[in-house]
């Protein structure tokens, strides 16, 4: 098995996992919707689990970052190996924008990640580990969460870059659902088709719940 057929298997791997993680974060973000109180429940514990702080959050810190890169390096090698540029080739007549921009879509998500730590992510670090504060609760008693998510999406700007970074958020998954499939070697007559439907489905499905997310919070502020 050459390097360059194992740099693409982790790659889908780590798509693979990020995949999950995206689902499950988009379902716990949809409890702030239907349910402040099972929000609240649900962030303290995922929030003081050792398991999760000290050893998934680290594994999903290096998923993104390896997919990241991995994703970079080898999209500049594809490009290095191509004797025809795509705008010679005319790679518009078989492929779609979304493969011949997944770089693109990707530094794009990536910007985002970096705001999205710096609202949720560090001031969470401030909150415990330099103010002290592993409760969780508010003055009056409830727990924080819920409040911070809310308070987040007052400004339109930051509303927007959100809402703009779910649409890059779907674009990205629209072609790296089924391409995860096909570097590990699943590539069937039969399934291939179903794989891309269900490709579609989850591009359009896990970004829109973002979006209704976000809008609900934007919405609702008093």
């Amino acid at each position: 098995m050459s390097s360059s057929i194992v740099r693409k298997f982790a790659m889908a791997l780590s798509g693979f996992f990020l995949l999950f993680f995206l689902l499950q974060h988009m379902s716990i973000n949809m409890l702030s919707v239907f349910s402040p109180d099972a929000f609240n429940e649900v962030s303290h514990f995922m929030g003081t689990n050792p398991l999760v702080q000290f050893a998934l959050q680290p594994v999903l810190m290096f998923g993104v970052i390896f997919h990241l890169g991995m994703g970079i390096y080898l999209e500049l090698k594809n490009r290095a190996a191509r004797p025809i540029k795509y705008a010679m080739n005319k790679g518009e007549t078989n492929s779609t924008w979304m493969s011949r921009n997944m770089i693109i879509t990707g530094i794009m998500i990536m910007l985002f990640l970096g705001l999205h730590l710096y609202d949720f992510w560090i001031h969470e670090l401030k909150v415990k580990y330099v103010q002290g504060d592993m409760s969780g609760l508010l003055p009056d008693g409830g727990f924080r969460y819920w409040e911070e998510l809310h308070e987040k999406f007052h400004d339109p700007v930051r509303f927007g870059i959100y809402i703009l970074s779910f649409v890059f958020l779907a674009l990205h998954l629209m072609h790296g659902f089924q391409s995860a499939f096909q570097s590990v070697g699943f590539n069937h007559n039969k399934y291939t088709p179903v794989i891309k439907k269900l490709s579609n489905i989850y591009a359009i499905v896990v970004p829109l719940g973002f979006i209704v997310i976000a809008a609900y919070h934007f919405m609702t502020q008093s």
